[in-house]
């Protein structure tokens, strides 16, 4: 049987170019689009942070400011969400309020991983005496009552939206430490990174720009959900008044309103379903990046 004739300048099937295999990147996004409740939690999550941003800038009014009649319900004429106890607006402090709880939540979700990557990596690389002194240090605030010790850092350094960051922060990042920790240790010892080192790459290479990136996975997943537990861990400090008294956020409007949850439902439940929503699509979309960036899943 004859050979099927190639024109002249017709590339052969051996020359024939293959089709780039997509990146993971790529992939993981990809998979994450295609997760319904994952992309639901992104466009969730947009909206609460667009109104937060862009609703200060188009409602000029101070949110402490008493606009009407105390306990006034939902529809009134001076405050379409109703009033608080002391006649100040809802829906005014509700979209100066998630400005601030979501500032407090990204800074201190920032925080906790940067702490508890650091920490983490340099365990899990050096191992040994280092490893073992640092996870005693991570053990030690792993085992603090995390609320009450937040409580005693704020009471001391006066509450003040700096040492609320700094409250969360310092003890929420235990277990983003030992996620970092575990996984270094799971990729310390491949040959990629002894390549690495018998090239003369250094220490701090080989942690930053050699072993992180490819341990990056798992912790995207609990930055992102750190920033939900962050958001109720503020919520939590300012119910008890212990958030910055002037700075209005949806802890602090739950908390002053408690008294009238019955009388006053909206003062309550206002600020409660925008901290529930918000958290909601946080979890979402750390459940979304977690199927994305899991590589055994993505072979599904």
């Amino acid at each position: 049987m004859s050979a099927l004739p190639i024109s002249p300048g017709e590339p052969t099937p051996a020359a024939m170019p293959l089709p780039a295999a997509p990146s993971p990147a790529r992939e993981a996004l990809a998979m994450f689009l295609r997760n319904p409740a994952a992309v639901a939690g992104l466009l969730l999550l947009s909206v609460i942070v667009l109104v937060s941003v862009i609703g200060p800038w188009l409602v000029q009014a101070d949110p402490f400011e008493i606009r009407g009649a105390p306990l006034s319900p939902p529809g009134t004429e001076d405050a379409w969400l109703g009033t608080d106890q002391l006649g100040r607006d809802v829906g005014i402090a509700l979209l100066y309020g998630g400005r601030a709880t979501l500032l407090v939540g990204a800074v201190a979700a920032l925080l906790s991983v940067t702490i508890g990557v650091t920490l983490g990596a340099l365990a899990g690389f050096y191992g040994g005496r280092v490893d073992a002194a640092l996870m005693r240090v991570t053990e030690f605030f792993q085992v603090l009552p995390a609320l009450l010790f937040a409580m005693v850092v704020v009471t001391l350094f006066s509450p003040s939206l700096v040492t609320v960051v700094l409250s969360i922060g310092l003890v929420s990042w235990p277990g983003t430490a030992r996620l970092a920790r575990a996984e270094f240790m799971k990729v310390r010892d491949l040959e990629f990174v002894r390549a690495e080192r018998a090239i003369g790459a250094g220490n701090a290479r080989l942690i930053w720009k050699v072993i992180l990136p490819n341990a990056i996975a798992p912790l995207v997943v609990s930055a992102t959900l750190a920033v939900g537990a962050a958001i109720l861990f503020e919520a939590g400090l300012s119910f008890l008044g212990l958030g910055d008294p002037n700075l209005m956020s949806w802890g602090m409007m739950i908390g002053s309103s408690r008294q009238y949850v019955l009388s006053a439902w909206w003062a309550v439940a206002i600020p409660g379903v925008a901290i529930f929503l918000t958290v909601l699509a946080v979890s979402l979309i750390g459940d979304g990046l977690n199927d994305a960036l899991n590589p055994k899943l993505r072979e599904r």
